[in-house]
């Protein structure tokens, strides 16, 4: 895992060569809004490219992660099914519902059902590098194709593209210091319940380090967003709970008002949680500090495992899970 995620910056420039060459034909009809079929690993890239476009498409962006899709979906709709394996049972079962709908399809995968539907039916599609043992390994792929598929449709410009090299640069350039960072945050919490808390616009940060945790880590954890969580969660901090670790993902990118709120909110809480840590994100765009603290989470999560004695790569519940579906 931890060759996996030394990786990431160089994956992203592979990801952005993959998507220069990739053939992505105009739709025949205009298209309206845009909705992405995908699961865990899969299905995250779509979040960041939803936080990523909001100030500059014309277009919703929508992320769907089960078996059924919205009834809007339509021929006016680009479709984008997103399956790493190309076999996640979900996501086929919602490429068949876009196929019903005359939606415009564009597929993600390395192999499997999806890139042999994409080729039978005449589809569009971009085929990813096979090979990897961990499909959440491979996040840079699939969020850089979107931003590319967008991108080819002229529906968003170039600059969010060249954002991604520039992250990946600044990536490689800290690499040290946030694998240190990370070790220091992990030998804090190993031992604590994580919550994390962000802006609304970082929401696929916060989704992202929970899912690290859970799956990399073998820990529960939850987050929540502000100023969203001021109008709920906040309440139910009532009773002292050492077990508790709250981390803050903070940015320059803060309005004054979330910056107030963010303050308030540690003063409530650090009167309950056992401890309560900041993450200041680096960089200087949204881009940049988002794949920042994702590469942070990325090796916290690897660190967790380490200092709780658990293998990052194994996911055997998942497996089981899986083996039950088939038998039934």
């Amino acid at each position: 895992m931890k060759k996996l995620i030394a990786g990431f910056p160089a994956q992203l420039i592979e990801a952005l060569e993959i998507g220069a060459a990739a053939n992505i034909r105009k739709s025949e009809k205009p298209i309206h809004k845009a909705y992405v079929a995908g699961m865990g690993g899969s299905g995250i890239g779509a979040d960041f490219v939803a936080s990523f476009i909001r100030d500059e498409s014309p277009i919703p962006y929508h992320t769907g992660k089960g078996y059924d899709i919205p009834a809007w979906v339509d021929e006016n709709t680009l479709a984008i099914a997103s399956s790493y394996s190309g076999n996640t049972e979900e996501t086929l079962s919602a490429f068949q519902q876009f196929q019903e709908r005359g939606a415009k399809i564009v597929c993600l995968a390395s192999a499997g059902k999806l890139v042999e539907s994409a080729k039978a039916n005449g589809l569009d599609y971009i085929q990813l590098p096979a090979g990897s043992p961990s499909p959440r390994a491979c996040l840079g792929y699939s969020l850089v194709q979107q931003l590319w598929i967008l991108n080819k449709l002229g529906i968003i410009g170039s600059s969010l593209l060249d954002q991604i090299r520039g992250a990946s640069d600044f990536l490689t350039k800290h690499q040290e210091s946030i694998q240190e960072r990370a070790k220091q945050i992990a030998a804090l919490i190993h031992d604590r319940v994580p919550i994390i808390y962000t802006l609304d616009r970082f929401e696929p940060v916060a989704v992202r380090m929970r899912q690290q945790f859970n799956e990399n880590g073998k820990m529960l954890c939850w987050h929540h967003v502000i100023p969203e969580m001021n109008h709920n969660e906040l309440v139910g901090w009532r009773e002292e709970d050492s077990r508790l670790a709250v981390l803050f993902l903070r940015s320059s990118l803060e309005s004054h008002r979330n910056q107030t709120r963010t303050e308030i909110t540690k003063e409530v809480v650090g009167n309950f949680a056992g401890s309560v840590l900041e993450i200041q994100a680096k960089g200087d765009n949204l881009v940049e500090q988002s794949l920042y603290l994702v590469h942070l989470a990325d090796w916290l999560s690897a660190y967790l495992a380490d200092e709780r004695g658990f293998d990052a790569i194994e996911i055997k519940v998942i497996d089981f899970l899986k083996e039950s579906l088939a038998r039934q």
